[in-house]
């Protein structure tokens, strides 16, 4: 088992650690109004998904259309991603651990989209619990602080999980696992051929706000038929919620796992065959 999912002790023990970078991805005005971890730079959630933000610098001085569109999906796009994090004074070989107020699966969006730009997994991390679950015990605070800016570069990553929309329909009668994160209902109302739901909270504990313990997610999942040497191929409806799951399927050692960004939105858009339930 990795450590991509680590204990409040964990991040308590590093917050003095230059290489150790606390990112918010909360909406600003909780950043600025309730508190925020100390230390913690803020990257709402917002802000880096394909299509939102301000425009760059660049495009305001040269009076072009912001851009629209990231990259695939709801990525960002490269310019964005290094804009936003060279801004919070990250750096390509910094530690990176990421937080939200939603169990962690806004916080596992941002690595996933670090991941996907180049930044060493080994490197990436969510605070196993939210804000609240550490506003209980530790101290919070809300002075932002003022990093130096960096000028951090995206790059490729060592081994890309994402698949589109032909092979996620080369794997519909093969077998791999294809895993619906949404909710029951939304499973109901529509989903890929073959698919087994598995709505993400069912992997969090409402009490601690952070993962279950490791028995219980092996449970979970084995019900599921989701097991380690199985392929697995993640979706939802904008990828959201697969970027938990997947990192909770890394966490546990899971090896081969495949990310459909674009899922059920594209699937749609371009006439993916769905069933009901």
């Amino acid at each position: 088992m990795s450590d991509t999912f680590v204990p409040a002790t964990w991040v308590a023990e590093r917050l003095d650690d230059p290489a150790v970078r606390v990112v918010d991805v909360r909406d600003a005005w909780e950043y600025d109004g309730i508190g925020h971890l100390p230390g913690a730079v803020s990257i709402p959630f917002d802000e880096f998904r394909s299509g939102a933000g301000a425009a760059s610098a660049a495009e305001e001085a040269s009076g072009d259309e912001p851009r629209a569109h990231g990259d695939e999906g709801m990525l960002p796009g490269t310019e964005r991603w290094a804009e936003l994090l060279s801004a919070a004074g990250i750096g390509g070989d910094d530690e990176i651990v990421a937080y939200d107020d939603e169990h962690g699966v806004f916080a596992a969006r941002f690595l996933v989209t670090a991941e996907l730009y180049g930044h060493d997994p080994a490197k990436l991390r969510v605070l196993d619990g939210d804000y609240s679950a550490w506003s209980r015990e530790r101290a919070t605070e809300r002075e932002a602080p003022d990093p130096a800016p960096t000028d951090y570069e995206p790059g490729d990553p060592v081994r890309s999980p994402l698949v589109g929309f032909e092979e996620v329909e080369r794997r519909l009668d093969g077998d791999t696992v294809i895993v619906d994160t949404r909710d029951p209902e939304e499973y109901a109302a529509g989903h890929l051929p073959g698919a087994t739901n598995l709505d993400w909270l069912e992997l969090v504990d409402p009490d601690t706000r952070g993962l279950k313990p490791r028995g219980d997610l092996e449970a979970v999942l084995s019900d599921r038929g989701v097991s380690p040497d199985r392929e697995v191929l993640l979706y939802c409806n904008t990828a959201r919620r697969i970027s938990h799951t997947y990192l909770v399927l890394r966490h546990l050692g899971y090896e081969d796992v495949l990310f459909y960004e674009g899922s059920l939105t594209e699937w749609e858009e371009r006439g993916g065959d769905t069933v009901t339930a």
